[in-house]
């Protein structure tokens, strides 16, 4: 885009603003306006980092300064460039407006990922892409960024554990209020233990009782807990949740084609693990079957079915959506599934029960507005989900898609 095109877009943004009336559609045009102006400003910027990092030993600091922003922030802003300056397909969809500055940063992520070698040939790939990214969201272009990597690292998955030890850190800082803050790193094996510990410890400490200043929230209260979980484990006074046995979902497709070595099984965990090191970790678990087909839970154990006796879900109920959910199920949102809530779809002031069948995970901003800005939810029986909104736009999905590890 030309800076003559900038100014008249920009003219037509400032014209919509100031119309009170503009229509939907004009303002929804004048949005996607503004982001292409934003893409081009960014591709402006990334250009003269380019040139201001030719003739400065620390730009860093001069971008920090002329953005008023930190030097952590400064940094992410170089290595937006410098991966422009690897891609110049991207860089130029960049300037027309085609992409975004996020679709850059998430192959700035990838290229974190890999060596030296794999990361010149990653980048190369990258800009090939860069027609997947025009027509994409960010997350989708990332998904196909994460394939590529896999190609790269195409091994029985040893090699990639041995390098993400060597990965592991762990810092600690005390932020400007004083509070002492903790950061780590983990390859998949320690962060699975971490957090089977963690859990075991939080639901061994305060299933009855919580802790004093406890939050109301649910997704800030489940923080809270985890932190003085963590503070208990250190402590030594986590007792026996310390030493309780990791559980792991094994979720059994019943769609999946018939095989003569038995029925598809995947084990419902948020990281990759080498076939190996998965067996010895379910060899000293709870493993979990739950059989899934087309959207619904055909077998999970606990009681799924509460009725009127409580509002609030039991782990028995979290478990059996966790195999069908691995995020908030509005469509688009990537939100995980353990920050959800599990919204009853007919509300349980208006006489809905705590069944398994009217219970949807929602994060807590669409929770808010379901409850407040008059979203309409359904369910069909297969969890097929029918979205209408205030304007009368449906947004549908199909059956919720079996969650795996892969």
């Amino acid at each position: 885009m030309t800076p003559i095109t900038i100014g008249r877009r920009a003219a037509g943004v400032a014209a919509v603003l100031a119309d009170a009336n503009a229509e939907r559609e004009h303002v929804a045009s004048a949005l996607i306006d503004v982001r292409s102006i934003r893409a081009w400003a960014d591709a402006q910027e990334a250009g003269l980092i380019a040139q201001l990092s030719r003739v400065d030993s620390f730009p860093e600091a001069t971008i920090a300064d002329t953005n008023r922003c930190s030097v952590g922030a400064a940094t992410k802003t170089k290595e937006r460039s410098d991966t422009l300056a690897a891609t110049p397909t991207l860089a130029d969809a960049l300037a027309e407006g085609a992409i975004t500055a996020g679709h850059v940063d998430a192959v700035t992520r990838g290229s974190k990922r890999l060596d030296d070698e794999q990361r010149a040939e990653f980048l190369d790939r990258a800009d090939q892409l860069a027609g997947v990214a025009e027509h994409g969201t960010i997350e989708q272009f990332g998904k196909r960024l994460d394939l590529e990597i896999k190609k790269l690292q195409s091994d029985d998955g040893d090699d990639r554990l041995t390098r993400q030890k060597k990965n592991t850190r762990l810092s600690t800082w005390i932020d400007l209020d004083g509070m002492w803050n903790i950061r780590g790193k983990f390859d998949p094996v320690t962060g699975l233990r971490l957090a089977n510990k963690l859990d075991a410890a939080t639901q061994s400490l305060f299933a009855e009782r919580v802790p004093e200043h406890c939050p109301t929230d649910p997704v800030e209260k489940n923080k809270f807990l985890a932190a003085h979980a963590l503070a208990h484990l250190v402590d030594g006074k986590a007792g026996h949740a310390a030493s309780g046995r990791p559980e792991f979902v094994a979720v059994i497709d019943a769609d999946a084609p018939p095989s003569a070595a038995g029925p598809a099984v995947e084990f419902n965990i948020p990281v990759e693990l080498p076939a190996r090191v998965l067996a010895d970790l379910a060899a000293s678990a709870d493993v979990i079957g739950i059989v899934v087909r087309n959207g619904v839970v055909l077998h999970a154990p606990g009681n799924l079915n509460l009725g009127r006796s409580t509002r609030l879900a039991n782990r028995a109920q979290r478990r059996a959506l966790r195999a069908l959910y691995g995020s908030c199920a509005i469509p688009g949102c990537t939100t995980n599934y353990d920050r959800c809530k599990l919204h009853h779809v007919v509300w349980w002031r208006n006489g809905g029960r705590t069944d398994l069948d009217n219970l949807l995970p929602v994060c807590a901003v669409h929770h808010t507005k379901i409850h407040n800005d008059d979203w309409i939810i359904e369910l069909g029986p297969n969890r097929e989900l029918t979205l209408t909104l205030p304007d009368g736009r449906i947004r549908c999905t199909g059956p919720p898609g079996r969650q795996t590890a892969a």
